[in-house]
């Protein structure tokens, strides 16, 4: 009897280490599978910063090829008018609008209307929308930029 527990008892301990293996194995491909997870993740996180990145230069450069026009040329002449197109253009039409603004305003008083009626016809609420929108567009754009 005691030889059969013996043999017994030698056949269980010889399978023991290839039971541990078994679990430890098992222990290691888990451990494996977690850590190719937080790889991929990783490197996914990592494409997106990338294309982030990407994105974040295209910006730069659609910026810096928008600018490209405003280089000087180094004549000064040129430069200055230049420079000088969009106030002048400004102050053309704001000279326009007060020019017609004034003949309208006569106009309604010489064909007998009082002068307080008159303001209020040539200047209506259309009139006041597109000042307030012309001022807006250049003083409000200016305060934005500014933040």
């Amino acid at each position: 009897m005691i030889t059969l527990l013996g043999s017994l008892l030698g056949f269980g301990s010889s399978m023991l280490p290839k039971v541990f293996e078994i679990f430890t194995d098992r222990s290691d491909k888990s451990h494996e599978l977690k850590v190719l997870e937080m790889q991929m993740k990783a490197q996914s996180q990592g494409h997106g910063e990338r294309l982030e990145e990407i994105n974040a230069e295209a910006d730069i450069k659609e910026i810096q090829s928008l600018h490209q026009h405003d280089k000087l040329t180094g004549v000064g002449f040129i430069d200055g008018l230049r420079g000088s197109v969009r106030p002048v253009v400004t102050y053309v039409f704001l000279a326009l609008f007060v020019t017609v603004e004034i003949v309208a305003l006569f106009s309604l008083i010489n064909a007998g209307t009082n002068a307080g009626d008159a303001l209020q016809i040539i200047w209506s609420q259309d009139i006041n929308s597109l000042w307030a929108a012309i001022l807006s567009f250049w003083f409000g754009s200016r305060a934005i930029r500014n933040k």
